[in-house]
């Protein structure tokens, strides 16, 4: 009775937790729909969240994932729609740290990029851990930071083909900022953003995915 008890509890939270994540991911969206820079660099850039949302919602019963990995893509999620809203070269904030930090551009796309690396790197963790496909943790490591790599030069092809397509939004979507080594740089970011999330997440994930384990 106790364990019938504590299941329906967890289930109970777990819904709240959700209506929150989903309310919040909501709010974010229509306040960066409104109005924004271009609307043509918004869809492009709030697209991926969007991708993200429809891919929560059809694994949700069969694979649900950590309550540490809804909080990282939902900020990964917010991240994007800020940088679609402003476009990523203009995010106010980022203009007014330029002077303290005596930056020569506003660098808030490469705060994306570390994202692009940190939240995709324990999603694969997830997968991988839980799907039993690689089992010694020196090759978990190496595969998930070589697709986090793999993953932000596959972004970086589609910021060329949009480019090529779209002139119109190129130069907001690209968000170069003239700098020469914007591409190579932003996978750098992601490649730290990758080492970080394993560094300093694995042992927070792995309590984690030991209670999600102890609840089949």
């Amino acid at each position: 009775m106790a364990g019938r008890f504590q299941i329906f509890k967890n289930k109970e939270k777990g819904n709240v937790i959700k209506i929150a994540w989903l309310l919040i991911f909501a709010l974010v969206l229509i306040w960066s729909g409104i109005h924004p820079k271009d609307q043509t660099t918004w869809f492009l850039e709030v697209l991926p969240a969007l991708v993200g949302l429809v891919v929560l919602a059809l694994t949700d019963s069969r694979f649900r994932l950590t309550p540490l990995l809804y909080f990282l893509i939902l900020v990964h999620c917010i991240i994007l729609m800020v940088g679609g809203h402003y476009t990523y070269a203009e995010v106010p904030l980022f203009d007014w740290l330029k002077e303290p930090f005596d930056w020569s551009r506003n660098n808030y796309d490469k705060l994306g990029h570390l994202a692009q690396g940190f939240v995709p790197a324990m999603i694969a963790r997830e997968i991988i851990i839980r799907k039993q496909i690689i089992q010694e943790r020196f090759w978990q490591g190496f595969f998930i930071v070589s697709f986090c790599l793999a993953f932000s030069a596959f972004y970086e092809l589609v910021e060329w083909w949009v480019a090529l397509f779209s002139e119109e939004a190129a130069e907001a979507f690209l968000g170069t900022q003239g700098y020469i080594w914007d591409t190579q740089s932003d996978m750098l970011y992601a490649l730290i953003g990758s080492l970080l999330a394993l560094g300093l997440l694995s042992r927070w994930h792995n309590a984690q995915l030991a209670q999600l384990n102890s609840r089949k």
